[in-house]
C-alpha cells in the first residue's frame, strides 16, 4: 500500500492544500518560508512525536479564534485536518488488513483515506476558563486584556484541544467522513502508517553536546535497536557474558586488599553477605561509552579519529544509518505492521558537495534497497518526501516527482491592499503539460520536444528558479551580467528579493512562459528589438525604417505582433498578462540630446540603447568605454548602429567596460520600465514623486 496524496487545512502556510505523493520520492521546492517544512510538521503533531500550538493555525484561523472568544459562535471555531489517502493493491495479501480496518472500502482501490482533526474538546470549558482570567474591562471598549489566542500560549492549548479521527469514503457526491472512537481512531492511523523524520537539524560534529550527533552515537542507536533480533542478541550475549567473566576475576585479584581492609572496618558485619565487585558490561552501553568510530588507511595502517572528516561525508552516513534504521524497524514489525512507510528528509544538501547532492536520492535508494534484501522483505519498500533548496539534488530528479511551494494571499485577502504573503498553494508538476510550440503559425516543437527542452535547460544550467521570488529572463550574457547594478539604480527594493536571472535569448523566452504561468512565478522578460526589414530575407536594419518587422520569436508568440510600428504603440497592459505574473520589455524610443538638438532613436538592442540613452556622458568620457562616438546627432544613428552589429564588436567586452568605468550612467529606459514593474508587483506598486 501506497500514500498517494494528503489535504491539509487550516495548518501554518497551509490553509487549503492538496500534494499528491509519488511511489518512491516526491522533491518538495520552492521559496524560503513557502511551506515545504510544514508538510511534514503537520504529521509530527498529528503522531505525537511533537504538540500543537495556537501558532500552527493559519493567522486568518487565529483570528476566528479570537472571534469566538468574543462572541462565542461556534462556527468559529478552528480545525487543523490532515487527509491521508492511500492506494491499495487488491492482489495483495495487505488487501485484506485494509479491508479488515476499513470495512467501507469502495472499489475504488485508490481512495482509501483517513481524517486527523485537531478540535477543541470542550468549548464552554475553554470560553469558561479565559473569561475566568480575563474578564471584559468596564472601561475603553469592553474588550478582555488578552485575546483567547494569548490566553491559550499562555494556559496550554493541549488542555482543551484534542486529536479525533474519522475513516474517508469518496462518493458520487465528494467526500464522506465517518467518526471513530478517538482510541479506535489511533490504532488505525498506526496499523495503516509508520512515519519518519531525518530532520533538517542534523549538527553532525564529533562533540557530545546537546544539540550534536557523533557519527558513533547514531552507529549506537542502531546497534541497539539491532539487538531486538533473537539472533543478534544471543550472539551479544555470549561475547558480553565471556569478558564480564574475564574482568570479574581481573576485579577480584585487584580489589581483594581493599575488601579486606574494608571488611577490618566491620562493614559488612558478621551476619550480613560478603561483598563482591563484578562486571556488568551491557552490549549497547559499551558500543555507546567506550567505543570510537575511526577512518583507517590499511595501506599504511593508520587510523584517524572521527573528528578528522569532513562533515558532507559524514552528514551522508548519519543520513544512511537513519534511513536504514528506520527501515529495519518497520520490516521487523511482527504484529500490526503498518501497511505503509514514509520517510520525510528535510534538507539533504547540508554540507554535501554538489556531485554528492546530484546522487543523494539515488545513494539513499540503495541504502533501502540493500536493507529490504537483509531484512527479506524486498516488497517492503517505504516512500521518500525530501524538502530541499538545492538545485542539484533538482537536476537529478524527474519533473513529475517535483511539488512546487509557492506563496499566497490567504483566501479573501484583497492583493491590492497587502503585499503580505501569508499562505502556500502546492502546484505538481506531473500536471505541467507545456503546449506545442509555434512559431509564426509554423509548428517548431511537439509538446513532448517542448517539456524535453525545458528539463534539458535546467539541468544545465543548475537553474535555481524554483527557489526564487521572481525570474527575469533575459537575451544573453551582457544582460545577466549589467542586470544587477541596473537593479542598484533604479529597483532597490528588489534587493531584497531573491531572483534568477535566466540567459533565455529571444528565440527561447517563449517556451518557459507555459511552466512560469504554471507555476505562477512572476517573471520579467528583457528582450532586443530585432527589427528587420520587410524586403527580401529579412535582413537585420535600423529599428526606424518604415515597415520593419521583428525576428523575435518572443515577441510574436507572446504579444501577437510582428512589426516594429505595431510593437511600439503597445500599452503596459498589453504588454503585461491578465494574472499580472508577466511584463514583456524591449527597446524604445529614445530622445538622444546633444546640447544643440533632440533626436529620436530607436534601438534594436541593449548596446545600442545603452549608448543612446548615456550619449552625453559618453560623449564626454568617450575612453572609458573605448568607443568613437562621432560629434554629429546625424551620424551618430547609423555609426553606433553599424558599429554594435558588426563582427569585431565584443559585447561581453563591453559589458565589462560599462561595469568598471567611473561614469554614473543611465539604465536603458525599457529596463527601467521592466525593472520597476518587477519592484511593484513584489513590493507594491508606489506613486511616483511629484516634480
Amino acid at each position: 500500500m501506497k500514500i498517494n496524496r494528503i489535504s491539509i487545512r487550516n495548518f501554518r502556510r497551509l490553509e487549503n492544500v492538496e500534494i499528491a505523493i509519488e511511489e518512491q520520492e516526491t522533491v518538495f521546492v520552492g521559496p524560503n518560508n513557502s511551506g515545504k517544512t510544514s508538510a511534514s510538521a503537520i504529521f509530527r503533531s498529528f503522531l505525537g512525536q511533537r504538540g500543537f500550538s495556537v501558532h500552527d493555525f493559519t493567522v486568518s484561523r487565529i483570528s476566528d479564534l479570537d472571534k469566538f472568544g468574543l462572541d462565542a459562535n461556534p462556527a468559529d471555531l478552528p480545525q487543523i485536518e490532515l487527509d491521508i489517502w492511500m492506494k491499495v493493491d487488491p492482489n495483495c495479501i495487505e488487501f485484506g488488513r485494509a479491508f479488515t480496518l476499513l470495512p467501507n472500502l469502495s472499489d475504488d482501490f485508490e481512495c482509501l483515506g483517513v481524517r486527523l482533526i485537531y478540535q477543541v474538546t470542550n468549548s464552554d470549558k475553554m470560553l469558561e476558563a479565559y473569561r475566568t482570567a480575563y474578564p471584559a474591562t468596564e472601561t475603553g471598549n469592553n474588550l478582555p486584556a488578552k485575546r483567547l489566542s494569548q490566553f491559550l500560549i499562555q494556559d496550554g492549548i493541549g488542555r482543551y484541544f484534542e486529536i479525533n479521527y474519522a475513516s474517508l469514503e469518496k462518493t458520487t457526491d465528494g467526500v464522506c467522513a465517518t467518526r471513530l472512537e478517538q482510541s479506535e481512531g489511533k490504532k488505525l492511523l498506526h496499523n495503516l502508517v509508520r512515519v519518519d523524520f531525518i530532520n533538517a537539524q542534523r549538527n553532525i560534529d564529533d562533540e557530545e553536546g546537546a544539540r550534536s550527533n557523533r557519527l558513533s552515537t547514531a552507529f549506537t542507536r542502531f546497534y541497539r535497536k539491532n539487538l531486538e533480533k533473537a539472533g543478534m542478541t544471543a550472539e551479544a550475549h555470549q561475547v558480553i557474558d565471556e569478558n564480564n567473566q574475564r574482568l570479574t576475576t581481573h576485579y577480584e585479584s585487584q580489589f581483594s586488599g581493599l575488601m579486606s581492609v574494608i571488611g577490618e572496618l566491620g562493614v559488612p558485619s558478621v551476619n550480613d553477605r560478603e561483598l563482591k565487585i563484578i562486571s556488568a558490561l551491557k552490549a549497547e552501553e559499551v558500543l555507546q561509552e567506550s567505543t570510537d568510530l575511526l577512518y583507517v588507511d590499511s595501506a599504511r595502517n593508520h587510523e584517524l579519529p572521527e573528528s578528522y572528516n569532513g562533515l558532507g561525508f559524514k552528514n551522508l552516513i548519519y543520513m544512511a544509518i537513519q534511513a536504514k534504521d528506520f527501515h529495519s524497524q518497520w520490516a521487523r514489525t511482527e504484529q500490526n505492521r503498518p501497511l505503509c512507510q514514509i520517510i520525510f528528509i528535510e534538507e539533504p544538501e547540508v554540507h554535501l558537495h554538489a556531485q554528492v547532492q546530484q546522487t543523494f536520492i539515488t545513494k539513499i535508494w540503495k541504502v533501502l534497497d540493500e536493507s529490504a534484501k537483509t531484512e527479506g522483505v524486498e516488497n517492503l519498500v517505504p516512500q521518500l518526501a525530501v524538502s530541499t533548496h538545492s538545485s542539484h539534488i533538482l537536476d537529478a530528479t524527474e519533473f513529475a516527482k517535483v511539488r512546487y511551494f509557492r506563496r499566497c494571499h490567504l483566501a479573501g485577502d484583497d492583493p491590492a491592499e497587502t503585499t503580505i504573503l501569508n499562505a502556500s498553494v502546492v502546484h505538481s508538476l506531473r500536471d505541467f503539460k507545456p503546449e506545442v510550440v509555434e512559431v509564426d503559425g509554423e509548428e517548431v516543437a511537439t509538446e513532448e520536444e517542448a517539456l524535453q527542452f525545458l528539463q534539458r535547460y535546467l539541468r544545465l544550467t543548475h537553474c535555481d528558479l524554483f527557489f526564487a521570488d521572481a525570474a527575469i529572463l533575459v537575451e544573453g550574457s551582457v544582460e545577466k551580467l549589467l542586470i544587477p547594478t541596473m537593479i542598484d539604480k533604479v529597483a532597490e527594493r528588489l534587493q531584497s528579493s531573491y531572483l534568477t536571472v535566466l540567459e533565455i535569448g529571444g528565440a527561447y523566452a517563449h517556451r518557459f512562459d507555459g511552466l512560469l504561468s504554471f507555476l505562477r512565478i512572476p517573471y520579467l522578460i528583457i528582450t532586443d528589438l530585432d527589427s528587420v526589414s520587410l524586403a527580401g530575407r529579412h535582413s537585420a536594419c535600423r529599428g526606424d525604417v518604415p515597415d520593419a518587422l521583428t525576428s523575435n520569436a518572443t515577441l510574436k508568440q507572446l504579444l501577437g505582433v510582428n512589426t516594429v510600428a505595431g510593437l511600439m504603440v503597445l500599452t503596459a497592459e498589453q504588454k503585461g498578462n491578465a494574472e499580472d505574473s508577466r511584463y514583456i520589455t524591449f527597446q524604445q524610443d529614445i530622445a538622444v540630446d546633444d546640447g544643440e538638438s533632440t533626436l529620436e532613436m530607436r534601438p534594436r538592442t541593449l548596446e545600442e540603447a545603452f549608448i543612446y540613452q548615456n550619449f552625453k556622458l559618453l560623449k564626454r568620457g568617450r575612453r572609458s568605454l573605448k568607443l568613437e562616438i562621432p560629434d554629429s546627432l546625424d551620424e551618430v544613428y547609423q555609426k553606433i548602429y553599424e558599429l554594435v552589429k558588426s563582427s569585431s564588436f565584443k559585447k561581453t567586452d563591453f559589458a565589462m567596460q560599462v561595469l568598471s568605468c567611473n561614469i554614473n550612467w543611465q539604465v536603458p529606459n525599457y529596463i527601467e520600465e521592466g525593472l520597476r514593474w518587477l519592484e511593484g508587483r513584489l513590493h507594491g506598486y508606489q506613486e511616483e514623486a511629484n516634480d
